[in-house]
């Protein structure tokens, strides 16, 4: 496989890495198994099960378990057709997942705060819209 078709591999199989660990560790759909985690891994009394249970609460730690599932599933190797292009290519799809992510959460974080400024200038313009002519006119 060429060095240009490895590439584009390893930036498709990060989207579903990136996806799936978004959407365990973030989305509504999986709120309450994570709630469950999160008291668990502040909870429990063995040191094993904490850092099981930390797995399905952090989007980081996660992509690690997902990647090495879409490896095994597609043997897909980076640069070396051997052992060493599965592990190049498990780092590889960890970061690019991350990446995927980070850009993700930022878009969110800039939507919101888009959403917050918008009903701040609607409620601005309906308090204004309520007060007599003469009061407006003077400030």
């Amino acid at each position: 496989m060429s060095l240009g078709t490895q590439i584009v591999w390893l930036l498709v199989l990060a989207v579903p890495v990136a996806c799936i660990a978004w959407t365990v560790t973030h989305e509504e759909v999986f709120r309450e198994p994570r709630e469950y985690c999160l008291r668990e891994r502040s909870s429990a009394r063995s040191l094993l099960l904490r850092k099981f249970f930390y797995l399905f609460t952090c989007e980081y730690c996660f992509s690690h378990y997902i990647a090495a599932g879409m490896v095994a599933i597609t043997h897909y190797r980076l640069l070396f057709p051997d052992w060493r292009g599965y592990l190049i290519s498990f780092f590889s799809l960890v970061w690019v997942a991350n990446q995927y992510m980070s850009i993700y959460n930022r878009l969110r974080l800039d939507i919101k705060h888009e959403k917050v400024e918008i009903q701040a200038d609607e409620h601005k313009i309906a308090r204004t819209a309520d007060q007599p002519h003469e009061q407006r006119k003077a400030a």
